[in-house]
């Protein structure tokens, strides 16, 4: 059976709406601005000379670990098949996507990446990608012992999608104010030459781009949304448009109505900004085409290549590709996603090539959660603990983060089914990128709110 993620608001939501409608009614003598001025107190504005942008690659649905980064060598393998022989990629069709990574994993064991990713292999072969082995989320470093006595904190309602997606990229369960990519777009807005351009999504609303102050721009793969009867002349007329536009963003005397022309004017102001701005821009990097995912990052890249004119400092981006639910219909549907995944992730290495950024960018897969070692009838389940892909011109790249989980149901790195207890937490992966971004240790303490409970920061892959 395939399960969905509830799209419904909970009750958790919507008293979380009212009481921030009550508290900006309470600041209506002072300005709308009141709470975010209150929030932006608890880390100090940073700032920045150069330009650096993160770029978040969510797969929605909870990737397959163990279809994506399958065990080569041969005693894994064995393990591998036998656990999910009417799911395992023949190994003599991974010849040609075996990393070598400088420094061997212990115990001679070996990974190949699917089929479908090989144009990363030459990315991963030139030291720009590393491949963050069995991390996930966690409140503290939890030990098998501890999960099944349950004697420490663990997140949220584990297994589950939206919860799951939510905590990964905020820390928090289903309806978060605000997420970690959003959270240090707080530090660097005010840096920006337009801070609207500062937290940019590719793929609609994402709790992971929402700051407490900053505020998340939505973008389609063809540019800005514009307002159609300001873009053209409405009713064939231009006196209209400017009507319209005049009604739209004209200042108001209540609260709220003058929040909602304050947030007209600037989407009319960035659309017109990010437009010319855009123009400007021409690659020379081939994408493919029909791929949602390479559209997405293709408009990623545009941006970044008119970061100048939009005074661009520092950028969090993200962009998503769905499917990966895969309780049935592995085998046919799973090899599609990599070939996706694989040919936008390495189009758009390539494009930050050409446009002389490389190292001033960073690309980072995340994923609700992985999925079970042992097969269903045509798939694999919720698990929890997955791998992630780092890309960039500053990665450690050639190179493993972790170590290789061992394969085995309900083994000393599961808790059963194959569901990896994650060795690494998102905080952890999320600071490494931050450290790298430029947000300070201390700032970082707010940024990811777990990350105090463990001892190492940084993972050293950038």
């Amino acid at each position: 059976m395939k399960h969905f993620p509830n799209i419904q608001p909970d009750n958790a939501s919507r008293r979380a709406f009212l009481q921030r409608g009550a508290a900006l009614s309470v600041a209506a003598g002072a300005t709308p601005w009141a709470l975010s001025l209150a929030a932006m107190g608890e880390a100090a504005a940073a700032t920045a000379t150069d330009y650096k942008a993160l770029v978040c690659v969510f797969l929605y649905g909870g990737n397959d670990y163990a279809n994506t980064l399958i065990p080569y060598d041969q005693a894994s393998y064995t393990t591998y098949q036998g656990f999910r022989s009417n799911l395992a990629i023949a190994r003599n069709t991974l010849d040609a996507t075996v990393l070598n990574p400088t420094t061997p994993l212990a115990g001679g064991r070996q990974f190949a990446l699917a089929p479908g990713l090989s144009s990363l292999v030459p990315v991963f072969d030139a030291g720009k990608m590393s491949v963050v082995l069995n991390v996930g989320t966690l409140s503290q470093p939890t030990t098998k012992t501890q999960y099944n006595n349950k004697s420490v904190p663990l997140p949220p309602k584990l297994f589950s999608h939206n919860d799951q997606q939510s905590f990964w990229q905020s820390s928090s369960p289903e309806g978060a104010a605000s997420g970690w990519g959003g959270r240090m777009g707080d530090l660097y807005a005010a840096g920006n030459g337009n801070a609207t351009f500062t937290c940019v999504s590719v793929a609609g609303n994402a709790v992971y781009l929402a700051g407490k102050s900053a505020v998340q721009y939505q973008v389609t793969t063809s540019g800005s949304v514009p307002v159609n009867g300001i873009k053209s002349a409405l009713f064939g007329s231009t006196a209209c448009s400017t009507a319209l536009q005049g009604l739209m963003t004209a200042p108001r005397t209540h609260l709220f109505e003058n929040e909602y022309a304050r947030v007209s004017k600037r989407s009319v102001d960035a659309n017109d900004q990010l437009t010319s701005a855009l123009a400007g821009v021409s690659l020379t990097t081939t994408f493919p085409t029909g791929n949602s995912l390479a559209d997405q990052l293709k408009t990623v890249a545009r941006m970044i290549g008119a970061r100048d004119v939009l005074g661009a400092k520092r950028q969090v981006f993200f962009v998503s590709l769905g499917g990966f639910d895969t309780h049935d219909s592995l085998t046919s549907v799973h090899p599609g996603l990599m070939a996706l995944l694989g040919t936008a992730l390495s189009s758009f290495y390539q494009a930050t090539v050409d446009l002389g950024v490389a190292s001033q960018v960073t690309t980072f897969t995340g994923s609700d959660f992985g999925r079970t070692l042992l097969s269903n009838t045509d798939g694999s389940d919720h698990g929890w603990g997955n791998m992630q892909f780092v890309v960039g011109g500053a990665v450690q790249g050639k190179s493993y983060v972790g170590a290789a989980p061992v394969l085995a149901n309900n083994g000393a790195d599961d808790v059963g089914q194959g569901r990896l207890l994650p060795a690494l937490s998102v905080d952890q992966y999320g600071a490494t990128l931050a450290s790298w971004f430029g947000v300070s240790a201390t700032d970082q303490a707010s940024v990811l709110p777990n990350l105090a409970n463990f001892s190492t920061k940084n993972l050293g892959f950038l």
